[in-house]
């Protein structure tokens, strides 16, 4: 990743965009390129898929289409994408060569495991941690051959996060989980500092519920932005990378557009002090 846009230093000593674009829900070629299209275009030099998105395709094919159109080459993006569920333990590898395939981008800058459990077991069940172990050691061989430039996981808590460093070869360079004002994480984000895990938010608008919370509507007013700004800025002012989603290629643009004001520290705080501890997405602490 060679574009000079604001980034995170990573464990592995290569650099990771603040500013990305989640592609959950994102279906359909046509749609996929124009969303990829428009985000190339008002700065994104990161893009975020997963296997269970059903996306990779699109999104490997609409890169290839899309980076000569901007003079942009393979080295000059950041590319994630994750492990299923369903590929967990002794199909790992597998699910691993199949997301290389569907990207077709000769490498994947990252790669998570998405969820701490198994698809088809239990959240209680014994053989989770064994079957994240597995996924992780074949991560570590991905990694050690270039396939993965980096590798890391999403949803897991401090237990799950404190299990993989006790037992891993290679550390994990990237946590990937909800992130909010009303979910600052702070257990997580603690140690992740402290073991130099770069910590990255999803879900930084709350699936959009946080948009008319009065408190990031006054925000945004006073300072001539939109909420959906104000939040993500939130979070990068913070140098925690965000990845905002959209298929509609103004708000994508808007989206973008995080790194030209910032929030006083008053501001800050006050979205800070809406901590909760709400989720609005998965909760991981169920699973063993």
């Amino acid at each position: 990743m060679t574009d000079t846009q604001p980034s995170v230093l990573l464990n592995t000593g290569t650099r990771m965009p603040l500013l990305g674009l989640g592609t959950f829900r994102l279906q359909g070629q046509e749609d996929t390129y124009n969303a990829l299209d428009a985000a190339l275009a008002a700065g994104y030099r990161a893009f975020d898929t997963a296997a269970v998105y059903r996306n990779e395709t699109h999104v490997g094919h609409a890169l290839r289409c899309l980076l000569p159109k901007h003079g942009l080459s393979r080295e000059d993006v950041f590319i994630t994408s994750k492990l299923g569920p369903k590929d967990q333990g002794s199909k790992a590898r597998d699910g691993c060569l199949r997301s290389l395939e569907h990207l077709g981008l000769g490498y994947i800058d990252l790669f998570l495991i998405h969820w701490p459990g198994t698809q088809g077991l239990p959240v209680g069940d014994e053989h989770n941690p064994a079957n994240r172990a597995q996924s992780w050691a074949v991560l570590e061989e991905f990694y050690s051959e270039g396939k993965f430039r980096a590798i890391g996981v999403s949803n897991y808590t401090v237990e799950h996060m404190q299990e993989l460093l006790r037992n891993c070869k290679v550390s994990p360079a990237v946590l990937q989980v909800e992130f909010h004002p009303k979910l600052v994480q702070n257990e997580l984000r603690a140690l992740c500092k402290e073991t130099g895990v770069c910590f990255q938010a999803y879900s930084s608008l709350g699936t959009g519920l946080l948009l008319s919370d009065p408190v990031v509507q006054d925000v945004a007013k006073r300072c001539g932005r939109t909420p959906a700004q104000v939040l993500l800025r939130w979070a990068v002012q913070q140098k925690i990378p965000v990845l905002p989603k959209s298929c509609q290629p103004e708000r994508v643009k808007k989206n973008g557009c995080l790194f030209d004001f910032e929030l006083s520290e008053k501001d800050m705080e006050s979205l800070s002090a809406l901590d909760c501890g709400v989720k609005f997405c998965w909760d991981p602490k169920q699973v063993s």
